[in-house]
């Protein structure tokens, strides 16, 4: 759940937005073993999602994509990344209406 949009019925509680991270690692931080101490443990990934989007309200997905791609970028070990967002309840006649950037 995501405070986000621009109309009054948006601003009036907040909405499902649907997020897509994929993170490309460079060769030396993929793991060697099957130990998660030896990965991006997922946790690091998803808390840092989770504080992007409960930290204030969001008139565009373009701006909660840009700061989860600017704070996910920055991992150790991160050399992509693509950042999906996706508003499933805009509009009753679309799946959903979705932004991502990307630079793998």
């Amino acid at each position: 759940m995501c405070r986000i949009g621009i109309y009054d019925h948006e601003r009036a509680a907040p909405q499902r937005v649907l997020i897509d991270a994929e993170l490309l690692l460079s060769p030396v931080s993929e793991p060697v073993s099957d130990d998660v101490n030896d990965s991006l443990n997922y946790d690091v990934i998803r808390e840092t999602i989770v504080e992007i989007v409960a930290s204030r309200h969001f008139d565009l997905q373009e701006t909660l994509a840009r700061e989860l791609f600017d704070s996910l970028r920055v991992l150790d070990g991160v050399i992509g990344l693509c950042v999906r967002t996706a508003k499933p309840d805009a509009y009753p006649d679309c799946k959903q209406i979705a932004y991502q950037l990307s630079d793998l």
